[in-house]
């Protein structure tokens, strides 16, 4: 029987200037779906796995057609909680070698983040379930989402569930009058499984690597300068089992490079380094991660570095497709962590 794992967040339409262009010369958008867990959701699903992606939508055309692409990626939205008026959108417009993108948000008086603790029947949602997934996004929305979120962390905990978060801090989102530092940790206590970049270890905690400056990069990161991020998010988190930091090098908007570190509380482990040098859609990128990790522990179960590996490797590929959405399936990740980048026809 397939692994379960529940994601809970917000979905959102997004609407993308075409190719490269900026807002200003825009005269339409493509419009497509996407939000941190559903992203998440959409990878195990096509990974094969009993993928529930849970939040709170209008009842709108707009909100039917998003659970429709859902189900067409094969993500199961039957916990999802109907209320509000409108759902979330964010503006789009890629950038391309120094121009950086740019994401403008119309997501306040969203539905989910009018929701509040009780909408939600935790224990019938994760019945069954092995893998709870939320990130920092969540809590960021409103009191209400936080709570909300705390609220399903608690009953994943009390029923054994594994918890996994992307920290993901977004500093526009945090606007009802609390910071990340004021209302992560409590959540982060009951996580098993810790991802984060050290952007947000250092904005949301005020931990960083040891003589590290993130914006003097040029491309290269070193992986073992980040062995005391991940011991001080243990330090200060003890429930968690494994810390991963991605490590992105930015040589521009088109050309990244991309890998991992994955530590247990005694061993470092660390990913190949990848270079992308043709980007077509970085957003996403984080959670296409976040889903190739979860499959990868949940798969390769004792073994840790192939986990990360997937992971890594799922994460590249997701930079080639359009979209919020990852939509490789095992055998193309596997095939990339073998070696094979080539990118010949498969005929």
């Amino acid at each position: 029987m397939s692994k379960k794992v529940v994601t809970f967040g917000e979905i959102m339409l997004r609407l993308a200037t075409p190719g490269y262009q900026r807002f200003c010369q825009a005269t339409e958008f493509t419009a497509t779906f996407g939000g941190g867990e559903a992203n998440v959701a959409v990878s195990l699903a096509n990974y094969g796995l009993d993928a529930e992606f849970v939040t709170r939508l209008p009842k709108n055309d707009i909100a039917h057609s998003c659970e429709m692409d859902l189900h067409k990626h094969g993500v199961k939205t039957s916990h999802i909680v109907y209320g509000g008026d409108r759902l979330g959108i964010y503006f789009l417009e890629t950038g391309a070698v120094a121009r950086a993108s740019k994401v403008v948000y119309d997501r306040a008086h969203s539905a989910i983040s009018e929701i509040q603790p009780g909408m939600i029947n935790w224990d019938d949602v994760f019945r069954g379930a092995d893998w709870f997934h939320w990130t920092g996004i969540t809590p960021a929305l409103s009191q209400g989402a936080a709570d909300a979120c705390l609220e399903a962390i608690k009953a994943a905990n009390r029923l054994g569930i594994t918890v996994s978060c992307d920290l993901n801090y977004r500093k526009n989102l945090w606007k009802y009058g609390k910071t990340a530092s004021e209302i992560m940790p409590e959540l982060v206590a009951g996580c098993d499984v810790i991802l984060g970049n050290e952007e947000d270890a250092e904005k949301v905690f005020g931990i960083k690597p040891e003589g590290f400056d993130v914006t003097q990069t040029e491309g290269e990161v070193n992986a073992a300068e980040f062995k005391s991020v991940c011991t001080q998010l243990m330090k200060k988190f003890p429930r968690a089992k494994k810390v991963i930091v991605t490590l992105r090098g930015s040589i521009n908007a088109n050309h990244n490079t991309w890998g991992g570190v994955l530590y247990d509380g005694n061993i470092l482990y660390q990913s190949p380094r990848y270079d992308i040098t043709h980007i077509v859609d970085r957003v996403g990128g984080g959670d296409s991660f976040m889903g190739g990790l979860i499959y990868g522990l949940l798969t390769y179960t004792d073994d840790d570095q192939k986990a990360l590996n997937f992971a890594v490797a799922a994460s590249c590929l997701k930079h080639t497709i359009y979209g919020d959405f990852n939509l490789v399936t095992v055998d193309e990740v596997e095939k990339l962590m073998s070696g094979d980048a080539s990118g010949r026809v498969s005929r």
